[in-house]
């Protein structure tokens, strides 16, 4: 029986990214008709039976312990969050609750105005499928016209997926995408209905294979700060630092922030385009909607 569930999905996705050696076990006698661990490895690895292992898989096993579950994340080497996925996926309480935030999300006038107060650093604001909720005129310059789309391709993935200029403005296009569509991955709860989320999926899995290919992955990744390359034609390729700020009691909203290391050539081409485009940003503009209270 083969496991079709999004248990099953996430935990054959696991075990096929492991290298056998890589968990100590020796050379097979047999070859391997698929890459990664087989069922009967992972259950040795965590000390339950095959049997059972092969039940969870197809979610065949009602409730399952604790010491069970840290047996099979341990034996599949899952970090944190894709522990915190697995929990989830099982039902076991232990996971963080989540509610489905609404199709379209409302900003808050606080946070639309730090969010032209910080200019001219780059700021983005971004719901948990990746709209982009308001931005300020840096993010405009540096990123995209945002306001200049209609209000159904202000997404972060679908920018990056479906305008091809995007991959000139990301010289690592690939470091990029692959991290958005695993974002998504991460925020789907198969046991919390998001008929907007699964839309923008089915759309952008038809759309793109790269998309496609980059889902049936299912890697998880939660934004958090790091390096971007970004190319600009008036200035050229900056190496600048993004911090994510996630929004307390927002539904899972978050803050992008771009800045350069002090004193480097990025941080003067980054000043240099911020100069040439310093008129102020318009609210109703920046977010797709008249300013109001939320």
């Amino acid at each position: 029986m083969n496991s079709t569930g999004p248990l099953g999905e996430f935990l054959r996705s696991r075990r096929a990214r492991l290298d056998p050696a890589s968990v100590g076990l020796p050379p097979s006698p047999v070859p391997r008709r698929a890459r990664g661990l087989r069922r009967e490895e992972v259950a040795a690895l965590a000390g339950v039976s095959v049997d059972y292992y092969a039940r969870l898989e197809q979610g065949r096993v009602g409730n399952v312990s604790d010491q069970v579950l840290s047996a099979v994340e341990d034996a599949l080497r899952l970090d944190p969050l894709e522990r915190e996925h697995l929990r989830a996926l099982v039902g076991t309480g232990s996971a963080k609750p989540r509610r489905r935030p609404p199709a379209r999300p409302g900003v808050r006038l606080g946070l639309r105005t730090l969010i032209n107060a910080v200019d001219p650093v780059p700021a983005l604001l971004q719901g948990p499928r990746m709209e982009i909720l308001a931005w300020n005129r840096a993010a405009s310059v540096l990123l995209a016209d945002f306001g200049a789309m209609a209000p159904v391709d202000r997404n972060i993935a679908r920018w990056l997926f479906l305008d091809p200029a995007t991959r000139t403005r990301y010289p690592d296009w690939e470091e990029i995408a692959a991290p958005t569509v695993a974002a998504l991955r991460s925020y789907r709860n198969p046991r919390v209905p998001d008929e907007a989320l699964e839309r923008l999926v089915g759309e952008l899995s038809v759309a793109s294979g790269e998309f496609a290919r980059y889902w049936a992955d299912y890697r998880l990744f939660e934004h958090g700060h790091g390096r971007k390359r970004i190319f600009h034609p008036a200035v050229g390729v900056m190496t600048l630092n993004y911090e994510t700020l996630h929004i307390a009691d927002s539904d899972g909203q978050f803050l992008s922030t771009y800045t350069a290391d002090v004193g480097s050539p990025s941080e003067e081409k980054l000043r240099i385009l911020m100069s040439w485009d310093a008129g102020p940003v318009d609210p109703e503009t920046a977010t797709g909607e008249r300013p109001r209270q939320v």
